[in-house]
Protein backbone atom coordinates (compact mmCIF):
# COMPACT_ATOMS: atom_id res chain seq x y z
CA UNK A 1 0.00 0.00 0.00
CA UNK A 2 2.69 1.91 1.20
CA UNK A 3 4.65 1.69 -2.21
CA UNK A 4 1.54 2.42 -4.50
CA UNK A 5 1.23 5.78 -2.92
CA UNK A 6 4.36 6.31 -3.01
CA UNK A 7 4.13 5.60 -7.17
CA UNK A 8 0.97 8.06 -7.15
CA UNK A 9 2.66 11.07 -5.59
CA UNK A 10 5.34 10.30 -8.33
CA UNK A 11 3.24 10.15 -10.93
CA UNK A 12 0.98 13.23 -9.35
CA UNK A 13 4.00 15.01 -9.65
CA UNK A 14 5.36 14.48 -13.13
CA UNK A 15 1.66 15.71 -14.13
CA UNK A 16 2.77 18.62 -12.30
CA UNK A 17 5.79 19.42 -13.77
CA UNK A 18 4.62 18.41 -17.26
CA UNK A 19 1.93 21.33 -16.41
CA UNK A 20 3.85 23.67 -15.39
CA UNK A 21 6.61 23.53 -17.87
CA UNK A 22 3.62 23.71 -20.11
CA UNK A 23 2.01 27.33 -18.64
CA UNK A 24 3.29 29.44 -21.54
CA UNK A 25 2.16 26.87 -23.89
CA UNK A 26 -1.61 27.07 -22.55
CA UNK A 27 -1.37 30.54 -22.47
CA UNK A 28 -0.21 31.09 -26.14
CA UNK A 29 -2.72 28.15 -27.61
CA UNK A 30 -5.40 30.08 -25.09
CA UNK A 31 -4.65 33.76 -26.88
CA UNK A 32 -4.17 32.16 -30.35
CA UNK A 33 -7.99 30.95 -30.17
CA UNK A 34 -9.48 33.42 -28.56
CA UNK A 35 -12.20 35.12 -30.98
CA UNK A 36 -13.34 38.37 -31.36
CA UNK A 37 -16.44 39.36 -29.01
CA UNK A 38 -17.63 41.99 -26.85
CA UNK A 39 -15.58 43.68 -23.91
CA UNK A 40 -11.86 42.70 -23.10
CA UNK A 41 -11.73 39.98 -25.83
CA UNK A 42 -12.51 42.44 -28.65
CA UNK A 43 -10.30 45.32 -27.72
CA UNK A 44 -7.73 46.23 -29.93
CA UNK A 45 -5.86 47.83 -27.36
CA UNK A 46 -2.70 46.79 -26.92
CA UNK A 47 -1.66 47.89 -23.46
CA UNK A 48 -5.52 45.74 -22.72
CA UNK A 49 -4.03 42.69 -24.55
CA UNK A 50 -0.96 43.18 -22.86
CA UNK A 51 -2.81 42.57 -19.26
CA UNK A 52 -5.73 40.03 -20.53
CA UNK A 53 -2.22 37.53 -21.55
CA UNK A 54 -0.60 38.43 -17.76
CA UNK A 55 -3.60 37.68 -16.64
CA UNK A 56 -4.42 34.69 -18.11
CA UNK A 57 -1.16 33.45 -17.15
CA UNK A 58 -1.62 33.86 -13.95
CA UNK A 59 -4.35 31.84 -13.49
CA UNK A 60 -2.70 29.02 -15.45
CA UNK A 61 0.33 29.50 -12.28
CA UNK A 62 -2.14 29.00 -9.90
CA UNK A 63 -4.28 26.33 -11.31
CA UNK A 64 -1.61 24.18 -12.15
CA UNK A 65 -0.02 24.60 -8.49
CA UNK A 66 -3.82 22.65 -7.44
CA UNK A 67 -1.36 19.33 -8.73
CA UNK A 68 1.42 19.49 -6.81
CA UNK A 69 1.06 16.46 -4.30
CA UNK A 70 4.02 17.93 -2.27
CA UNK A 71 2.21 21.41 -1.87
CA UNK A 72 -0.99 21.76 -3.37
CA UNK A 73 -2.57 25.12 -3.80
CA UNK A 74 -5.79 25.73 -1.11
CA UNK A 75 -8.32 27.13 -3.73
CA UNK A 76 -9.12 29.88 -0.89
CA UNK A 77 -5.76 31.19 -2.98
CA UNK A 78 -7.50 31.71 -6.22
CA UNK A 79 -9.61 34.64 -4.24
CA UNK A 80 -7.23 37.29 -5.11
CA UNK A 81 -6.61 36.47 -8.98
CA UNK A 82 -11.15 35.93 -9.11
CA UNK A 83 -11.44 39.15 -7.05
CA UNK A 84 -8.93 41.13 -9.27
CA UNK A 85 -10.29 39.78 -12.52
CA UNK A 86 -14.05 40.52 -11.79
CA UNK A 87 -13.02 44.33 -10.26
CA UNK A 88 -11.18 44.76 -13.92
CA UNK A 89 -13.02 47.57 -15.40
CA UNK A 90 -12.72 45.06 -18.76
CA UNK A 91 -14.25 42.62 -17.39
CA UNK A 92 -16.79 44.04 -16.25
CA UNK A 93 -17.83 45.47 -19.31
CA UNK A 94 -17.75 42.17 -20.79
CA UNK A 95 -20.61 39.70 -21.35
CA UNK A 96 -20.27 37.06 -18.25
CA UNK A 97 -21.13 34.12 -21.12
CA UNK A 98 -18.21 35.26 -22.62
CA UNK A 99 -16.00 34.86 -19.87
CA UNK A 100 -17.78 31.22 -18.82
CA UNK A 101 -16.85 30.22 -22.68
CA UNK A 102 -13.34 31.00 -22.39
CA UNK A 103 -13.02 29.01 -18.80
CA UNK A 104 -14.57 26.48 -20.85
CA UNK A 105 -12.53 25.99 -23.52
CA UNK A 106 -9.04 26.73 -21.00
CA UNK A 107 -10.57 23.63 -19.84
CA UNK A 108 -10.52 21.86 -23.06
CA UNK A 109 -6.83 22.87 -23.71
CA UNK A 110 -6.08 21.35 -20.57
CA UNK A 111 -7.73 18.13 -21.00
CA UNK A 112 -5.95 18.22 -24.49
CA UNK A 113 -2.60 18.89 -22.60
CA UNK A 114 -3.73 15.84 -20.47
CA UNK A 115 -4.52 13.63 -23.17
CA UNK A 116 -0.92 13.81 -24.33
CA UNK A 117 0.59 13.47 -20.84
CA UNK A 118 -1.52 10.17 -20.61
CA UNK A 119 0.26 8.78 -24.26
CA UNK A 120 3.40 9.72 -22.83
CA UNK A 121 3.51 7.97 -19.57
CA UNK A 122 1.06 5.27 -20.65
CA UNK A 123 -1.08 5.80 -18.07
CA UNK A 124 -4.49 3.31 -16.88
CA UNK A 125 -8.24 4.54 -17.75
CA UNK A 126 -8.51 5.00 -13.66
CA UNK A 127 -5.95 7.28 -13.40
CA UNK A 128 -6.95 9.25 -16.61
CA UNK A 129 -10.31 9.41 -15.42
CA UNK A 130 -8.94 10.89 -11.86
CA UNK A 131 -6.57 13.67 -13.68
CA UNK A 132 -9.70 14.76 -15.71
CA UNK A 133 -11.96 14.99 -13.34
CA UNK A 134 -9.76 16.65 -10.92
CA UNK A 135 -9.45 19.06 -14.32
CA UNK A 136 -13.51 19.55 -14.58
CA UNK A 137 -13.94 19.56 -10.67
CA UNK A 138 -11.23 22.53 -10.26
CA UNK A 139 -12.86 24.72 -13.50
CA UNK A 140 -16.65 23.84 -12.13
CA UNK A 141 -15.76 25.42 -8.24
CA UNK A 142 -13.77 28.31 -10.02
CA UNK A 143 -16.37 29.33 -12.25
CA UNK A 144 -19.11 29.26 -9.69
CA UNK A 145 -17.01 31.58 -7.78
CA UNK A 146 -16.16 33.70 -10.40
CA UNK A 147 -19.75 34.08 -11.61
CA UNK A 148 -20.83 35.17 -7.81
CA UNK A 149 -17.89 37.40 -7.35
CA UNK A 150 -18.24 38.76 -10.99
CA UNK A 151 -22.32 39.48 -9.87
CA UNK A 152 -21.47 41.40 -6.70
CA UNK A 153 -18.92 43.70 -8.40
CA UNK A 154 -21.09 44.63 -11.03
CA UNK A 155 -23.73 45.08 -8.40
CA UNK A 156 -21.38 47.25 -6.35
CA UNK A 157 -20.28 49.48 -9.79
CA UNK A 158 -24.30 49.83 -10.65
CA UNK A 159 -24.58 51.18 -6.88
CA UNK A 160 -21.89 53.74 -7.73
CA UNK A 161 -23.30 54.38 -10.64
CA UNK A 162 -27.00 55.25 -9.25
CA UNK A 163 -25.38 57.67 -6.37
CA UNK A 164 -23.18 59.45 -9.11
CA UNK A 165 -26.79 59.78 -11.33
CA UNK A 166 -28.65 61.28 -8.09
CA UNK A 167 -25.66 63.39 -7.55
CA UNK A 168 -25.95 64.44 -10.78
CA UNK A 169 -29.64 65.09 -11.17
CA UNK A 170 -29.67 67.03 -8.11
CA UNK A 171 -27.04 69.34 -7.86
CA UNK A 172 -27.30 72.51 -6.18
CA UNK A 173 -24.96 75.11 -8.35
CA UNK A 174 -23.72 78.03 -6.74
CA UNK A 175 -25.09 81.38 -8.90
CA UNK A 176 -23.51 83.94 -6.09
CA UNK A 177 -22.46 83.97 -2.44
CA UNK A 178 -26.12 84.50 -1.28
CA UNK A 179 -27.91 82.46 -4.22
CA UNK A 180 -27.97 78.93 -5.03
CA UNK A 181 -30.30 77.48 -8.05
CA UNK A 182 -31.51 73.22 -8.05
CA UNK A 183 -32.88 73.01 -11.35
CA UNK A 184 -34.66 69.58 -11.37
CA UNK A 185 -35.21 67.92 -14.48
CA UNK A 186 -37.20 64.47 -15.65
CA UNK A 187 -39.58 61.94 -13.22
CA UNK A 188 -38.69 62.61 -9.85
CA UNK A 189 -39.01 58.91 -8.11
CA UNK A 190 -38.93 58.37 -4.44
CA UNK A 191 -34.95 57.59 -3.77
CA UNK A 192 -34.19 60.48 -5.94
CA UNK A 193 -36.58 62.43 -3.93
CA UNK A 194 -35.31 61.31 -0.39
CA UNK A 195 -31.58 61.95 -1.54
CA UNK A 196 -32.79 65.17 -2.97
CA UNK A 197 -33.99 66.56 0.59
CA UNK A 198 -30.21 65.22 2.11
CA UNK A 199 -28.16 66.45 -0.86
CA UNK A 200 -29.99 70.03 -0.49
CA UNK A 201 -29.76 70.45 2.91
CA UNK A 202 -26.69 69.55 3.06
CA UNK A 203 -25.14 71.57 0.14
CA UNK A 204 -27.02 74.73 1.43
CA UNK A 205 -25.45 74.55 4.83
CA UNK A 206 -21.98 74.24 3.26
CA UNK A 207 -22.53 77.13 0.62
CA UNK A 208 -24.17 79.13 3.38
CA UNK A 209 -26.51 80.47 1.02
CA UNK A 210 -29.68 82.89 1.99
CA UNK A 211 -31.48 81.96 -1.25
CA UNK A 212 -32.07 78.59 -3.36
CA UNK A 213 -34.59 78.87 -6.47
CA UNK A 214 -35.78 75.64 -7.23
CA UNK A 215 -36.46 75.51 -10.73
CA UNK A 216 -39.21 73.23 -12.09
CA UNK A 217 -39.54 73.84 -16.02
CA UNK A 218 -38.10 70.23 -16.50
CA UNK A 219 -40.43 68.45 -14.26
CA UNK A 220 -43.59 67.25 -16.15
CA UNK A 221 -45.11 65.22 -14.05
CA UNK A 222 -45.91 65.81 -9.80
CA UNK A 223 -47.39 63.34 -7.68
CA UNK A 224 -48.28 64.25 -3.73
CA UNK A 225 -45.13 62.25 -3.00
CA UNK A 226 -42.98 64.72 -4.78
CA UNK A 227 -45.17 67.82 -3.87
CA UNK A 228 -44.71 66.49 -0.21
CA UNK A 229 -40.70 66.18 -0.18
CA UNK A 230 -40.80 69.68 -1.89
CA UNK A 231 -42.47 71.20 0.97
CA UNK A 232 -40.91 69.38 3.69
CA UNK A 233 -37.30 70.64 1.80
CA UNK A 234 -38.92 74.42 1.72
CA UNK A 235 -39.88 74.13 5.54
CA UNK A 236 -36.22 72.16 6.27
CA UNK A 237 -34.40 74.83 4.52
CA UNK A 238 -36.52 77.79 6.33
CA UNK A 239 -34.96 76.59 9.93
CA UNK A 240 -31.57 76.84 7.89
CA UNK A 241 -32.45 80.38 7.34
CA UNK A 242 -32.88 79.83 3.26
CA UNK A 243 -35.70 81.18 1.82
CA UNK A 244 -36.87 79.33 -1.13
CA UNK A 245 -38.71 80.69 -4.61
CA UNK A 246 -39.91 77.67 -6.75
CA UNK A 247 -39.85 78.55 -10.77
CA UNK A 248 -41.14 77.72 -13.88
CA UNK A 249 -44.06 75.56 -12.25
CA UNK A 250 -45.79 74.31 -15.56
CA UNK A 251 -49.75 74.78 -15.28
CA UNK A 252 -50.56 71.35 -15.50
CA UNK A 253 -48.57 70.78 -12.42
CA UNK A 254 -50.38 73.79 -10.52
CA UNK A 255 -53.32 72.73 -11.52
CA UNK A 256 -52.87 68.84 -10.36
CA UNK A 257 -51.57 70.45 -6.86
CA UNK A 258 -54.63 72.60 -7.19
CA UNK A 259 -56.57 69.26 -6.93
CA UNK A 260 -54.50 67.50 -4.89
CA UNK A 261 -55.17 70.17 -2.15
CA UNK A 262 -51.86 70.58 -2.00
CA UNK A 263 -50.50 74.16 -1.22
CA UNK A 264 -47.00 76.35 -1.23
CA UNK A 265 -46.12 78.79 1.16
CA UNK A 266 -43.74 79.69 -0.70
CA UNK A 267 -42.35 82.40 -3.38
CA UNK A 268 -42.85 81.66 -6.86
CA UNK A 269 -42.04 82.87 -10.55
CA UNK A 270 -42.65 82.22 -13.81
CA UNK A 271 -39.45 81.40 -14.81
CA UNK A 272 -35.92 80.89 -13.61
CA UNK A 273 -35.36 84.34 -15.66
CA UNK A 274 -37.72 86.00 -13.66
CA UNK A 275 -36.10 84.49 -10.24
CA UNK A 276 -32.51 86.02 -11.63
CA UNK A 277 -34.19 89.21 -12.21
CA UNK A 278 -36.00 90.13 -9.18
CA UNK A 279 -33.45 88.25 -6.76
CA UNK A 280 -29.78 88.95 -8.15
CA UNK A 281 -29.96 91.86 -10.64
CA UNK A 282 -32.20 94.11 -8.71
Amino acid sequence: MANEKKLQVAADKELYNFLCDNIDKLNDAWFAGLKKTEGVYGSDDQAVIDVLKEQNKGFHIRFCELFDPENPLSYELFEEWIVEISKDEQHLITPIDDIIDEFNRTESLYLELLEDFVAEHDLCGKETLSYTRKISSAFNQIIVWFTRENAKQAEFKLAAQQAMILELSTPVISLTPEVALLPLVGDIDTNRAKYMMDNVLSQCAKLGVDYLFIDMSGVVIIDTMVAHRIFNIVNSLKLLGVETILSGIRPEIAQTATQLGIGFDVKTTHSLKAAVDRYILN
